[in-house]
């Protein structure tokens, strides 16, 4: 046995190895499938979420108004999203060479669904919406959308081969990938009526109604789940604007603590399941993805990045650390006080130089950071095999020496 104290070093036995890892690199490479992580090619897309991924479901749904200056950057008007411009469901389907979804709910200028649909929903939560909420489309309530989205589909290329060209086939569903944004709401939410350690224990009751809704997609066959973690909900300006106002609540980079712990052991209860779901669901791949990683580091660090703004809101009210005023929604011109004098929250002459748009959504140039981060498949759990075998094709960027007892 040897003494803990002491150590053995690897790296000798690589550099023994060297001549070999050409050799090695050539027979896996030629015995396994070539998956590159920022190469999806899936056929189709098919997405359940809430604000995060919503493009034009809410605005749809019960005509919430989503108007100027959201869509600025990308679409030159607005586009049903809560963005300045694309999200992240968009640069996924980009990746693929896909056009961007359509709101299952907008039926106006004939969409095509050929290459998938969009379920999400501004404002959803997972557990069933209440009779007072703005989002009547929870998660249960999007899946069931779907599952009869699917039927008449099938129903109607059953009846003639011809609604094909707007409509996507049978393997289709099969073959696509179901991706999913979900669940801050529901935390969110909790906060305004519950203690931290509340919402905490309510986690458990959140994730159990996400389960069921993916083992009704599992029973209709999805085979391909793509599940986003939680953001650094505790970052957002709305969030540190009323949380917020005793400094002893934020953290170092000035988001509110207790929100990103509940949005933590969200993710961690939610990766858990998804390792669990991955081995009870036969021949189905669910992927979990660390959002919060991805997003906290822009905002820890957005110079780096070429950000001049991590937190404050780029279409806002009030200037200052977060130009962010709860009263006044980005686009609006209203009176806030009594004498009458009207004012209106009004976008930055540059949002790329913002990671937040409007006090709770990210700008596109964020979003596109993320997305970026997202594609090279380092914060995928599994990771995708082109990565994972970059310990074997890459011995020397990693230590290799181990305690052993």
């Amino acid at each position: 046995m040897v003494s803990a104290s002491k150590k053995i070093s690897l790296i000798p036995l690589f550099m023994a190895l060297k001549s070999l890892f050409p050799w090695i690199q050539t027979l896996i490479l030629l015995h396994l499938p070539v998956i590159s992580p920022a190469n999806f090619t899936y056929p189709a897309v098919f997405n359940f979420g809430d604000s995060n991924s919503d493009t034009g479901g809410l605005a749809a749904g019960v005509a919430f108004p989503v108007g100027a200056p959201n869509g600025e950057t990308y679409f030159n008007k607005p586009s049903g999203r809560f963005c300045d411009g694309r999200l992240i469901i968009d640069f996924l389907t980009e990746s693929m060479d896909l056009p961007y979804l359509k709101a299952y709910l907008d039926s106006v200028g004939a969409p095509s669904f050929r290459t998938g649909c969009n379920f999400a929903a501004g404002g959803a939560t997972i557990l069933p919406a209440s009779a007072a909420a703005r989002c009547p489309f929870s998660f249960g309530f999007q899946v069931a959308q779907f599952i009869r989205f699917k039927a008449r589909v099938l129903e109607l290329l059953g009846k003639d081969r011809r609604f094909q060209k707007i409509l996507p086939s049978g393997d289709y569903f099969r073959d696509g990938l179901y991706t999913f944004d979900v669940g801050q709401n529901d935390i969110d939410g909790a906060f305004y009526s519950k203690s931290e350690n509340q919402v905490i224990a309510f986690i458990p009751t959140i994730l159990s109604e996400f389960q069921a809704g993916l083992e009704r997609l599992y029973d209709e066959g999805a085979k391909n789940l793509w599940i986003h973690g939680m953001g650094p909900l505790g970052c957002l300006p709305r969030i540190i604007a009323t949380f917020g106002k005793n400094a002893s609540k934020l953290d170092r980079f000035g988001c509110v603590d207790s929100h990103n712990r509940a949005a933590n052991l969200f993710n961690s209860q939610l990766h858990s399941l998804c390792a669990k779901l991955g081995s009870q669901f036969i021949g189905v791949n669910v992927t979990y993805v660390d959002i919060f990683a991805i997003k906290l580091n822009l905002i820890a660090n957005f110079s780096q990045f070429g950000f001049k703004e991590g937190i404050a809101a780029c279409c806002g009210y009030g200037g200052g650390a977060l130009n962010y005023d709860s009263r006044i929604a980005c686009g609006e011109t209203k009176s806030l006080n009594l004498n009458g004098s009207m004012v209106s929250a009004t976008p930055c002459d540059n949002a790329t130089e913002y990671v937040n748009w409007d006090g709770n959504h990210y700008t596109e140039a964020a979003n596109s950071f993320v997305s970026s981060q997202l594609l090279t498949g380092k914060f995928s759990d599994p990771p995708p095999p082109s990565l994972s075998l970059s310990f074997f094709l890459n011995p020397y960027d990693y230590d290799y020496d181990y305690d052993i007892t």
